[in-house]
């Protein structure tokens, strides 16, 4: 008896594990519905002619002679019927299945409900359906990112454009101005004209970046005097707010990398650090060695970053709400230029804040 029951428990099983089309198991659905009609037919028949051999009555003895002829015409009827219903279903599908691609791209919540033979489909037509919403919703929000951008460009390019053609007109329309008064005109016209060119160059770089024609010059680098040379260039930017660059490693760090590429990264960072630090604060930058990588770190003292912007920090165009009012700030590419650069290095980048402290950490694989 258990091994009987272990048989069927198995046979069970495997039934469960096949997956049925849903071709098969509407045969199947029919060759049952169709043996079970025939048996109940003959039993039917046995049973009436039972109790018609009782009965002498001209009526029960035809029909009980006839019953053959009965028993035919049940199963011609019955099978025209079952043939009918199974033939008709395969059309209902299709109509469910009709309705069910007009729901999908319908811009609602309605999930798509079809027959238990297709649940499968119905599955898949509510991933699409899913599919196609986000799809939509990503589309609007590169949309709505792209004007961001556009507004945000013009703002940019505008402000300094404005102010030299305002100083030049200024000059054009007052030839006999003093000297003095015109050169101070002149040098203001000149420093706008060379941040809006700043701004453009910004622009095509991270334009350069993204189509990948960048060719990468990679050698051996020095990281203390590649550090070093940065720091020493920034020097201005950074004691115009009293503040002030550390730097400690461990010794004999070096990588191979692109020089000139990896300078504008850490030039990037450190003039960004300068940018938010509290005044007269320290900034400190440490480089050591993990398994076959390095680690830089650049950590300053400044407003906590709140969490929705620091997750956007290395977005294009992408500043703080006080950067964004100045007219002296970048055009807010310079967090992802350096991304850019980091993974054409295979390495990786990423920011942290809290607690009035801003970290950015550069990992860099030290060989090709």
């Amino acid at each position: 008896m258990e091994t009987h029951k272990k048989k069927t428990k198995n046979w069970w099983d495997t039934y469960e594990k096949k997956q049925l089309t849903s071709e098969e198991r509407i045969r199947l659905q029919m060759y049952l519905m169709l043996f079970l009609y025939t048996v109940v037919g003959t039993m039917l028949v046995f049973v009436l002619q039972f109790l018609f051999s009782k009965f002498n009555n001209g009526i029960f003895m035809w029909l009980y002679w006839r019953m053959d002829v009965i028993f035919i015409l049940y199963l011609i009827i019955g099978f025209v019927c079952i043939f009918n219903h199974f033939w008709k279903k395969p059309w209902g599908y299709l109509e469910e299945v009709i309705s069910a691609m007009q729901i999908v791209y319908q811009q609602n919540d309605h999930t798509v409900a079809l027959s238990d033979p297709l649940k499968e489909l119905e599955n898949q037509f509510n991933h699409i359906k899913m599919s196609v919403l986000l799809s939509k919703q990503a589309a609007k929000d590169a949309e709505d990112k792209k004007n961001e951008i556009i507004m945000y460009l013009a703002h940019d390019i505008r402000t300094p454009l404005t102010t030299v053609i305002g100083y030049l007109s200024l000059l054009h329309e007052a030839p006999d101005m003093p000297e003095g008064q015109k050169e101070k005109y002149i040098k203001v016209a000149l420093n706008k004209a060379d941040h809006l060119e700043k701004l453009i160059n910004e622009l095509f770089e991270i334009t350069t970046y993204n189509t990948r024609t960048v060719t990468l010059k990679k050698e051996t680098i020095d990281l203390h005097c590649l550090i070093a040379q940065v720091i020493d260039e920034l020097y201005p930017t950074l004691t115009a707010n009293g503040n002030t660059a550390v730097f400690s490693e461990e010794d004999d760090l070096s990588l191979y990398a692109d020089p000139e590429k990896l300078a504008r990264v850490l030039t990037n960072l450190l003039r960004n650090a300068a940018a938010y630090s509290y005044p007269n604060t320290e900034i400190h930058i440490t480089a050591k060695k993990i398994d076959h990588n390095v680690q830089i770190t650049f950590q300053n003292y400044g407003k906590t970053i709140a969490p929705d912007q620091l997750n956007s920090i290395f977005e294009k165009f992408n500043r703080l709400d006080n950067a964004r009012l100045s007219d002296t700030g970048g055009a807010g590419l310079g967090l992802s230029i350096a991304e850019e650069i980091i993974h054409l290095h295979d390495g990786t980048i990423s920011a942290s804040s809290e607690n009035e402290t801003i970290s950015f950490v550069i990992t860099l694989p030290t060989s090709a």
